[in-house]
């Protein structure tokens, strides 16, 4: 069967790929946060209705700083502005990385699958044929195959 990808990475390049993602976690090791799921639940991202509300405020800060809150650290307003747009803008590159990552498994596992129903089949025709080994072979790969009996079979059968 004709496969429907190929692995074009080199050796050298998948290291390379390692090394940096190692470098990554090197970085971002103790400077970033990590939220439980309650904590993520009581903070929430903000919409993004919420997002172009922040933006017009920050705004309104860099053109008429005259308007702005004195009770706001404006300082640190701009420090988690710039962060969160940093951070925004590193996570969209990371997460088509991600997901370019995911089809191109996606597409390994399916070639690695169809590749082994059809070792499955022929191991099938060789214990057939009487080929030594393959009737332990098949008896051992069957348990992936589970069969679910038909209800309305089993119905019929217990009347």
């Amino acid at each position: 069967m004709r496969n429907i990808i190929e692995d074009l990475l080199t050796q050298q390049e998948k290291q390379k790929a390692e090394d940096l993602v190692t470098q990554l976690e090197a970085i971002f090791i103790d400077k970033l946060s990590a939220l439980t799921e309650k904590q993520r639940s009581s903070y929430k991202a903000i919409n993004e209705t919420n997002k172009l509300f922040v933006n017009k405020v920050w705004d309104y800060r860099q053109h008429s700083t005259i308007l702005s809150s004195p009770d706001v650290d404006w300082q640190e307003f701009e420090k988690d502005y710039k962060a969160r747009a940093y951070a925004e803008s590193l996570l969209g590159r990371i997460q088509s990385i991600a997901y370019r990552l995911e089809s191109t498994k996606i597409l390994h596992d399916y070639d690695n699958y169809q590749d082994a129903l059809n070792d499955y089949a022929y191991s099938q025709y060789s214990k057939g044929a009487g080929k030594p080994g393959f009737t332990e072979k098949v008896a051992e790969l069957k348990q992936f195959f589970a069969r679910t009996r038909n209800i309305a079979d089993t119905n019929e059968t217990e009347k």
